[in-house]
């Protein structure tokens, strides 16, 4: 591929890479825009944090920056062809031990949007939806947050529809695996070297690569001999287990509209929880509790965290305490009737994390023509039908001087003890002793 000014080439095909070559391909029709990632976009199984049977869709946030976006994306998702499909405007139940109902509320009337919100006391909050959620756990709650606008997306489907689209409209797909990048003698970045030996190049290289996107740059400061490529403390991968269980015939009926279910606690007592409504095929989602690290040596001398090597990041691989993990989540909805549901799938989902949740939108500063698109932390899917245009605003130079400032690559590093979704438990601590004691 020529390297030319309207060359690109994106690494990593999740919402972050996707949603760029769609909005590059759209701003610049005739420009050369590739994608470059280690499975099909038609796989039955991906290792992409995005790649999941299904995901929450809400502008439900306290800080009022990633409301406002969320709130353009959820206008997509609503009246979008290529995207609406995938949208189920189901509501959200937000079990809140905090003031979060209040300032979500107050986020909305401050940008002037209208929805259908409410603070519900707990005890009223009980009896709606058909009593769904009486026997979750409320205890620590202050009040129930309701908002009728929030819902969920077929995750999976949709990345997989819009990846087809940004195909369609002249975006190159390529299934490699990347092993490093490519600097040219006065240090700019100029492409990718593949596992198998292949090179791929363009003026523009943007990192979308979430969890592997601080092993990928100690590969590539080993291979280039320029340190100052490592992310060091600003990205940690973390890892945290999905389950569905299928409901029958009998159980199906009071869940088949069902909002999406949130259980919202502080930092000192643990990530929040999500139930996910059940998809057609009758199956109900969870993730458990635990967001935890893999930390272990990637080369002679450094340790980061990073998914297991193997090439589907060991995601099917579920231990006991996992998939009791899971268990804990699925009884803070519904208490112990939900121990009679037959568990049917698990999944460890692995994403790029910042200290408190930001993402890195930004120019590397050690290599020119080196960008990164990253740091989904978990809450980067509802984002998917207008990030690539923030990312295309960054490449071109346009992006606003706050969300310059907000999602750089050198920026104030906050505490993650003040982040509820920060990794805080090893991978190896949650295995099952026999398998441990392998490793």
């Amino acid at each position: 591929m020529a390297s030319t000014k309207s060359s690109y080439l994106i690494i990593g095909a999740g919402v972050f890479g996707v949603s760029t070559a769609y909005h590059l391909i759209r701003k610049y029709p005739d420009a050369s825009v590739t994608i470059v990632d280690r499975d099909a976009f038609d796989a039955e199984s991906r290792v992409a944090a995005s790649w999941d049977w299904n995901k929450a869709v809400r502008a439900d946030y306290e800080d009022i920056v990633y409301c406002k976006l969320a709130i353009e994306s959820q206008d997509v998702f609503k009246s979008d062809p290529l995207w609406k499909p995938y949208f189920h405007e189901t509501g959200i139940y937000w079990i809140c031990r905090t003031d979060y109902a209040q300032t979500v509320k107050e986020n909305y009337r401050k940008l002037g949007r209208r929805a259908e919100i409410l603070a519900v006391p707990v005890e009223e909050a009980r009896t709606m939806y058909g009593g769904l959620f009486k026997d979750a756990d409320y205890e620590g709650a202050k009040e129930v947050l309701i908002n009728k606008t929030s819902g969920w997306a077929a995750a999976g489907d949709c990345l997989q529809a819009v990846t087809r689209k940004a195909i369609e409209l002249g975006v190159r797909y390529v299934t490699a695996e990347v092993a490093s990048l490519k600097l040219d003698a006065r240090g700019a970045c100029t492409g990718v070297k593949t596992k198998t030996g292949d090179s791929l190049e363009a003026a523009h290289i943007i990192l979308c690569t979430g969890a592997f996107t601080s092993k990928l740059l100690e590969f590539s400061a080993e291979s280039t001999g320029v340190g100052s490529l490592r992310a060091g403390p600003r990205i940690v991968a973390g890892g945290i287990t999905t389950g569905m269980a299928l409901l029958d015939e009998k159980t199906y009926p009071p869940f088949e509209k069902m909002p999406v279910g949130i259980q919202g606690y502080t930092p000192d007592t643990g990530a929040f929880l999500g139930s996910l409504p059940p998809t057609e095929d009758k199956e109900i989602k969870w993730w458990g509790k635990t967001i935890f690290r893999n930390t272990h040596p990637v080369l002679p001398g450094r340790t980061i965290s990073a998914p297991p090597d193997e090439p589907d990041y060991g995601q099917w691989k579920i231990s006991r305490k996992l998939k009791e993990d899971v268990n804990d989540a699925k009884r803070a909805f519904y208490g112990k009737r939900s121990d009679e549901w037959k568990m049917v799938k698990h999944r460890i989902c692995w994403d790029a994390f910042t200290t408190n949740g930001d993402f890195i939108i930004s120019p590397h500063p050690a290599a020119k023509g080196l960008y990164l698109a990253t740091c989904g932390s978990f809450h980067g899917f509802k984002f998917f039908p207008v990030i690539g245009k923030y990312v295309v605003q960054m490449l071109d130079g346009s992006l606003s001087p706050d969300l310059v400032a907000r999602w750089a690559w050198d920026r104030e590093r906050p505490d993650p003890a003040l982040n509820s979704e920060w990794p805080r438990t090893e991978m190896r601590d949650m295995l099952d002793l026999e398998i441990s004691s392998r490793l």
